[in-house]
């Protein structure tokens, strides 16, 4: 049974607008883990796969049904996979226990990004 969804759109020109800030850095450790920023910094477009992961982290907050309050915050949001890797999200910390209460058990995730415009959709299932 599908017990949350959550869609958003990001823009890969505000991202790379915030990367080319003096504190762009400070932002990117705060909301992405290293293995994140691993990836993301690996390809040509670091924009556009860091577009894509705030997006994903925006649709998982949303599909909790908190967004980022109630202690939830876009670092407990971990993205993984990529390129020819189905991408996965892992949750802690107080994002975890949101999802263990409303009983999810799994979660799927779908990104995209075309034409500067990165989208991510997550739904979480009980199943």
């Amino acid at each position: 049974m599908i017990v949350g969804i959550g869609i958003d759109l990001v823009s890969a020109s505000r991202i790379k607008r915030i990367l080319d800030q003096s504190w762009g850095n400070r932002f990117v450790t705060r909301v992405f883990g290293p293995e994140e920023i691993s990836y993301c910094r690996s390809g040509s477009k670091p924009e556009e796969a860091f577009a894509a992961r705030f997006a994903a982290k925006e649709a998982m907050a949303k599909a909790l049904g908190t967004g980022f309050s109630k202690g939830v915050t876009p670092a407990q949001i971990i993205v993984r996979g990529g390129d020819r890797q189905k991408p996965s999200i892992v949750l802690s910390s107080v994002a975890g226990k949101i999802a263990e209460s409303m009983g999810i058990s799994n979660l799927s995730v779908s990104l995209s990004h075309s034409n500067g415009m990165a989208c991510a959709v997550v739904i979480a299932e009980k199943i």
